[in-house]
């Protein structure tokens, strides 16, 4: 259940008028988003679905989301479609910015600065605390995923990178056995994911992410846990640099028109 792509505002229906619009061939980010099953509340899992998208970064900051268009999607009726966007909006998700728009939020440089702050301490204690954890075969699948990465990044397919990239950070965290740290983790990449897309593809070419992934997939090896939070710290930053650049070249072009 995964949403790769961007879509546009169309039309209108109940309280946000239609969730996604159709996709289009020219969305930034292809539509990849299937229908939800059958099991458990389908509000419930149209929630999981879209925020799943939202943390991988498949959604870019600044879509416009309609109730419909997902509905459509999941193949759900508007009302676990508009569930889902509520709950999401009220996580910071999404944001209702009129009586009939939603969007992905953009992030603000204090959204960064706060947001990296956070992560530092909490990615970076789940990272040392997974790495007596994490067992030989969650190695290779780390170094399966990374392969993965690399591709991606070779052949400019940056949606799937990032979500390789979000099941190698994932897989880590979750072996810290603490299931509210990696709560809490979500719901920052929540606000994060969106803006990862804006790595790219200045992360391709420089290949800071690679690096850094493949000092944390040595430290694991070693069972080095000061060595796995330095390298995933060391992601962190790096992405930190590259987004608040960008942020503060966009305000500084925003002055000048």
């Amino acid at each position: 259940m995964e949403l790769n792509g961007a879509f546009q505002t169309s039309g209108e229906e109940g309280c946000w008028g239609p969730m996604f619009a159709t996709p289009k061939r020219n969305s930034e980010l292809p539509s990849d988003l299937s229908p939800i099953g059958r099991q458990g509340s389908l509000g419930g899992l149209a929630y999981v679905a879209l925020k799943d998208s939202l943390i991988r970064g498949a959604l870019r900051a600044g879509t416009k989301l309609t109730v419909r268009s997902v509905a459509q999607v999941l193949e759900v009726s508007t009302t676990p479609a508009r569930e889902a966007i509520t709950r999401l909006i009220g996580e910071g998700g999404l944001v209702n910015i009129g009586p009939k728009t939603v969007i992905v939020p953009k992030l603000t440089l204090p959204d960064l600065d706060e947001l990296t702050a956070i992560r530092l301490a909490l990615e970076g204690l789940a990272a040392e605390q997974a790495a007596d954890k994490v067992t030989k075969e969650e190695i290779a699948e780390l170094e399966a995923l990374q392969e993965r990465i690399n591709l991606g990044l070779d052949e400019g397919r940056y949606t799937d990178v990032l979500d390789a990239n979000k099941d190698f950070h994932f897989l880590i965290y979750r072996r810290a056995g603490m299931r509210h740290l990696v709560t809490m983790i979500e719901s920052l990449w929540l606000r994060m994911g969106p803006a990862f897309n804006d790595l790219y593809p200045e992360f391709a070419l420089s290949r800071t992410g690679v690096s850094n992934h493949l000092w944390a997939i040595r430290g694991l090896h070693d069972r080095d846990a000061a060595a796995v939070r330095a390298a995933i710290e060391n992601d962190i930053r790096s992405g930190y640099r590259r987004l608040s650049a960008l942020i503060t070249a966009n305000q500084e072009g925003a002055r000048t028109d």
